[in-house]
């Protein structure tokens, strides 16, 4: 299981972030970026930010526990969204999905992703205990 660290040197999170996390002997496991597209990619909450980002945060879990792994074996976190206000506003939505320790957070605006109509892609790294960890079939 990964280790997670907020050094007193430097100022403390405000928010559902851990400043550094370092992997233990688990099995590490990156996700490719993901948007708010349903089973049968359809776009999830066009024009809703809030209804995106649980999308996106459920496509994370799905993933996850799809080798064995749960939300709180992610470590890291890259989240580029084409609205920051808005995403700063759904604190309580990664909340739900996410407990201390938090994984360490990277927020980016940028001017669109690869479709107009999404507004979030997060990509995420995972430490899986060897223990759950179950290799896709």
């Amino acid at each position: 299981m990964a280790t997670h660290f907020n050094p007193p040197e430097v100022w403390q999170p405000f928010g559902a972030f851990s400043m550094a996390a370092m992997p233990g002997d688990g099995q590490l496991v990156f996700l490719k970026g993901q948007v708010a597209l349903d089973r049968d990619g359809a776009l999830v909450g066009e024009g809703d930010m809030r209804a995106q980002l649980r999308q996106v945060l459920e496509n994370i879990q799905a993933v996850l526990i799809s080798l064995g792994g749960e939300m709180v074996d992610v470590i890291s976190l890259t989240q580029h969204t084409t609205d920051i206000d808005a995403f700063m506003a759904c604190g309580d939505i990664r909340q739900s999905f996410f407990a201390e320790p938090y994984p360490v957070t990277t927020t980016i605006e940028v001017s669109r992703l690869y479709r107009p109509d999404v507004l979030i892609e997060i990509t995420a790294i995972a430490e899986i205990p060897r223990s759950r960890y179950r290799a896709p079939a």
